[in-house]
């Protein structure tokens, strides 16, 4: 496993700072015993290559020198150098932990292990050459190589796990990163199940997610070196025993799936072995022409709801690999779930606005469109009898159309997608004021009380649209020549209020966006939008002297 750039110079600048580290400590010790004990020239040689420490540690923090550093021939001399000329073995101790350490990190475990045997016969060899080969001191120099060849394995295997969960740790921000709700879901799952599939080097990734409301089955396939569109399969319910092995939390591996097969795994939950492993239908094993397979289950607010599987490795599956995938799995659960989410949500919110606009064609230009075509009819049997009032039904006729193209185009303006930020939002309703008082003649009164709003973009769009919405109301049907808004914010909520001296609604009295719910009344985009953000809409009422809209949208 082999670390990305960020956490490869992440790890290379541990190895930079801890070698100043270790020296100094080496550095001491040779200090701190009498001249005939240090060695000819140690002391020198422990000063100089810390002062070459200390500089290339100093040189990784300036820019403009770009990364240097020691390579581990380097650091391997500089230890054979000392151990020749340090007669101390505890300073030699020293600098051979922090190799084995910078080896681990560098080249893993089981490299830096053969350096450990190969610098543990070098102490031997030295030991074995400085004295006489006396009973005693032979057991006490075996003890001594079998800690120095113990301690170089343990930090080696210390490097080589902070480099393997540094590496981890790089993978999961990256999977976590590539799930953006900007970004798509198709997209998002195929880089995630693409990345997946090139991380455990297999030719394909699959999500498998299980959709309760839909009483569906959806399937995210991606194959090794396919870059297209990633799009779901919609399957029947009852293919999810298939899927998810009819055994929801076991984590299985397959590295044979024909014949008897060879594999292992275990339960999720208690990590209990599993005597006799799931297999994927016979059907789905020829469909899918796996030979090996990899799964864990996805699971997404404490209940199982599909499965991650890799298949056709190009290696042997181990039991880390197992562990390894669940870690994945459970850490992407959240990001997963807060995807579909809103997936959902936006699915009901394109299914509203569909509705609205459906409505609103519906009751309004299809309606005018149907009584033109009466109109047209009975001018086409006056056209002869009594020219004069043809020609003046047709030219009354040729306003509604206009109007009706008026309307028309914007229902199309309103439908493009609309960027509001905050900075923008006095701007954008001063402007769209303006343009009202002009188009429909009447008074409108804008009173915005506030110098600097600070309302989130999202919160920002919604509620432009329905102000926008709102106008567009009380000049097709309120029959209004008077229109005051309000907008204000405080610390906790921002308020948009309408009223109008029109026709009203045809309702009396005050009631909330879910009470109009229930009685059927009332505006239904705006109820949405303001539902959409969080917003408490309020209506109020007197029939024959006008209405009163009111959006209260929290900001916590």
């Amino acid at each position: 496993m082999q670390p990305y750039e960020a956490e490869r110079r992440h790890l290379e600048r541990q190895i930079t700072y801890g070698r100043p580290i270790f020296l100094v400590l080496a550095l001491a010790d040779l200090l701190d015993r009498p001249p005939y004990e240090r060695g000819a020239h140690a002391v020198l040689f422990v000063i100089v290559y810390l002062a070459a420490s200390l500089i290339l540690a100093l040189a990784q923090n300036q820019q403009w020198i770009g990364e240097v550093r020691f390579s581990l021939p380097v650091d391997f001399l500089a230890l054979a150098v000392f151990l020749i000329l340090s007669k101390s073995v505890a300073a030699f101790w020293f600098v051979y932990l922090f190799v084995a350490l910078a080896s681990g990190i560098r080249w893993g475990v089981q490299r830096s292990i053969v350096l450990a045997g190969l610098v543990t016969l070098a102490l031997l060899v030295r030991t074995a050459m400085n004295a006489p080969l006396a009973l005693e001191l032979m057991m006490s120099s075996l003890a001594l190589c079998a800690g120095t060849f113990a301690a170089g394995a343990g930090m080696s295997f210390l490097g080589s796990r902070h480099r393997r969960q540094a590496t981890e740790h790089e993978f999961l921000a990256q999977l976590t990163g590539q799930l953006e709700v900007d970004r798509g879901m198709a997209e998002s799952l195929r880089l995630v199940l693409g990345d997946m599939a090139r991380f455990f080097d297999c030719e394909e990734a699959i999500l498998v997610f299980r959709d309760t409301d839909l009483d569906r089955i959806f399937v995210w396939r991606y194959r090794s070196g396919d870059h297209s569109r990633l799009i779901p399969e919609n399957l029947p319910l009852n293919r999810s025993d298939g899927f998810l092995l009819d055994q929801p939390d076991a984590s299985v591996c397959w590295n044979q799936v024909a014949g008897a097969g060879e594999g292992f795994g275990w339960n999720r939950k208690d990590g209990r072995r599993l005597k006799d492993l799931p297999r994927l239908p016979g059907p789905m094993l020829q469909e899918l022409g796996w030979r090996s397979v990899l799964g864990v289950t996805v699971d997404l607010g404490g209940h199982p709801v599909g499965r991650l599987m890799l298949g056709n490795a190009r290696r042997r599956f181990l039991p880390e690999d197992l562990q390894w995938l669940e870690r994945i799995v459970r850490h992407l659960g959240q990001p997963l779930r807060n995807l579909f989410l809103l997936r959902h949500i936006r699915a009901h919110a394109i299914e509203g606005e569909r509705s609205r606009i459906s409505r609103d064609i519906h009751d309004g230009i299809l309606q005018t469109l149907l009584s033109v075509d009466i109109h047209l009819d009975v001018l086409r049997r006056k056209v002869l009898v009594n020219p004069d009032q043809a020609a003046s039904g047709l030219s009354s006729l040729q306003q509604t159309v206009r109007n009706e193209t008026d309307e028309l185009r914007r229902m199309v303006t309103d439908m493009r997608p609309l960027r509001v930020q905050s900075a923008d939002l006095v701007d954008l309703m001063r402007g769209f004021a303006e343009r009202f008082r002009n188009e429909s003649g009447m008074a409108l009164d804008l009173l915005i009380n506030a110098v600097d709003f600070q309302i989130p973009d999202r919160i920002c769009r919604d509620l432009f649209q329905i102000y926008r919405e709102s106008l567009h109301n009380v000049k097709k049907h309120a029959h209004a020549s008077h229109v005051v808004v309000k907008l204000w914010q405080n610390e906790s909520q921002v308020v948009l209020v309408v009223d109008d001296n029109g026709d009203g609604f045809i309702f009396s009295g005050q009631f909330t966006g879910d009470e109009l719910d229930r009685l059927r009344l009332g505006p239904i985009s705006i109820k949405e939008r303001a539902r959409s953000v969080g917003g408490v809409l309020t209506v109020e009422s007197t029939p024959g002297h006008g209405a009163r809209l009111t959006i209260a949208i929290p900001l916590g």
